[in-house]
């Protein structure tokens, strides 16, 4: 991961030769970052169970960290203390500087002012009647937080000799935000106040509230998020303490693993992607007051604008005076909101749950499966989507199911056939007993899926009305939505084998 990490002794020894003998919370928390980083640089782990033991001993690795940095963050005023000058973003002090500094700057707000709603937060509330394609927000590229940017900061010299921070734009990124943040007069402080001061994304789950996922197959991607992210905290302790440049001795007493974990959660909620000044790539973007839409099922309606070099969000229906402005984000899976966003929409029409299917080596009709699956395009081994609505299974999960169940003979045929792309069609002409068979399968997998879940999707929708936290609400509602998905897709198996 880039340039050879300090070790463990040379990051004691700049402590020692700057203040003496390290504190013994000092020394700990060293040691503890060091048992954190060899953690989680271990191969990936071939079971769930094998992942969920390295989490438990990732999680009270944490606790250690988080409880040490909190305790020299009493002794040095210089960390935490630094945070708790930034305001509550509610606050009407800290929504009038955001308001004046963006106008200062040039950002429009049309027909629409910052207020709060429950259940969202901060959000766009409609103050007057706004017509579909009506220009409602306009942002400036001076006011965004970007890749670009990065160059007229202290963190270009270090970007120059980090790997990870020029092979990675999103970790560059949050770096650079969390720099800002620390800095005593940073540009972007009327927009850093008013950010979330923490978020519902998987970094901030317990144990146990991860542990409600089990069952869902957003489990394995939420524990490999989560190792990644600590990987990284952990790899920038180490830097930031065994440095010399001007962000490490910015960093060295403020840098912690919730700060880190709020820049992440900041950047993977809210990034956005802009053209660069040539217009030759895409780069990572913050986008001040843009980011404050919520987001509702609908049409992109959020474009760069190159010759006025700013960003325009355009009204994608009639909004009404007292509605909530909301935007589409684009063509998600409930599974991707949850973990790159931290919340969960429940009626989502783009949500898809992913099964894994493939032909096992140990079938005596492996070779021809294999062969017949390559005329058609699709994978011995892939992920098939189950979708919403009232056709789940899609030509390419349909394709690979009857090849799946054909006998020799079938599959003879069909290499053979000019016109094999037919088998990913529901009106393609096939014996009965093979497309019986292959619903059957598909039900049998269905059904297996579904009982993976150690509650049912009865249960969870009185679970989900219960005072539990927001947390373990939003794992409940991951869940459901694919037991939902699973349901449905099982009712339309059970009539395709009726028919």
């Amino acid at each position: 991961m880039g340039r050879k990490t300090p070790s463990s002794n040379s990051s004691n020894k700049k402590t020692l030769s700057k203040k003496g003998k390290p504190p013994k919370e000092e020394k700990e928390l060293f040691e503890a970052v060091d048992s954190l980083l060899r953690l989680t640089t271990l191969p990936l782990h071939n079971s769930l169970s094998q992942s969920l033991e390295c989490q438990k001993q990732i999680s009270n690795l944490l606790d250690r960290i988080k409880f040490l940095e909190d305790k020299l963050a009493k002794k040095n005023k210089s960390t935490l203390g630094h945070v708790e000058k930034y305001q509550d973003r509610n606050s009407k002090e800290a929504l009038i500087k955001f308001n004046t500094w963006l106008k200062e700057h040039g950002a429009e707000l049309h027909g629409c002012s910052i207020s709060n709603f429950e259940g969202y937060d901060l959000g766009i509330k409609v103050e007057q009647e706004i017509p579909q394609s009506t220009l409602v927000i306009a942002v400036p590229r001076k006011l965004m937080m970007s890749n670009e940017t990065v160059k007229d900061s202290i963190v270009q010299d270090l970007v120059e000799k980090v790997e990870i921070l020029k092979n990675m734009p999103n970790v560059l990124l949050t770096v650079y935000l969390l720099v800002e943040k620390l800095k005593n007069d940073s540009f972007w402080k009327p927009y850093i106040d008013i950010l979330p001061k923490s978020y519902n994304t998987v970094l901030y789950f317990t144990m146990s509230e991860l542990e409600e996922l089990k069952g869902s197959p957003t489990l394995e991607v939420a524990l490999k998020q989560i190792k990644s992210i600590v990987r990284q905290y952990a790899y920038f302790h180490k830097l930031f303490w065994g440095s010399d440049d001007p962000v490490s001795e910015l960093m060295r007493n403020r840098f912690t693993f919730n700060e880190y974990c709020w820049a992440v959660s900041t950047v993977m909620t809210r990034q956005n992607m802009i053209p660069s000044e040539d217009g030759s790539t895409m780069i990572n973007a913050l986008i001040p007051l843009w980011d404050l839409c919520n987001h509702t099922n609908g049409t992109i309606s959020t474009d760069y604008n190159p010759q006025l070099k700013r960003s325009e969000c355009l009204a994608f229906r009639d909004f009404q005076a007292g509605e909530q402005l909301f935007i589409y984000y684009g063509a998600r899976t409930n599974a991707d909101f949850f973990i790159h966003n931290g919340f969960v929409y429940e009626e989502n029409e783009n949500d898809i749950y992913w099964i894994r299917l493939g032909v096992s080596k140990s079938d005596s009709l492996e070779e021809k499966r294999r062969e017949l699956l390559k005329k058609l395009g699709i994978w011995s081994i892939a992920e098939y989507s189950i979708k919403k609505g009232s056709r789940p299974v899609d030509g390419r999960l349909l394709a690979f199911l009857r090849v799946f169940n054909m006998n020799e003979d079938q599959l003879d045929h069909w290499i053979q056939s000019e016109k094999c792309s037919d088998l990913q069609y529901p009106e393609c002409a096939l014996d009965t007993t093979l497309e019986r068979k292959s619903w059957t399968f598909l039900k049998a997998r269905l059904t297996l899926l579904l009982a993976s879940y150690k509650t049912s999707l009865e249960e969870d929708q009185m679970l989900v009305k219960d005072k539990i936290s927001d947390n373990l609400k939003m794992a409940i509602k991951m869940r459901l939505t694919e037991k939902k998905l699973l349901k449905n897709c099982l009712e339309y198996v059970e009539d395709m084998i009726r028919k």
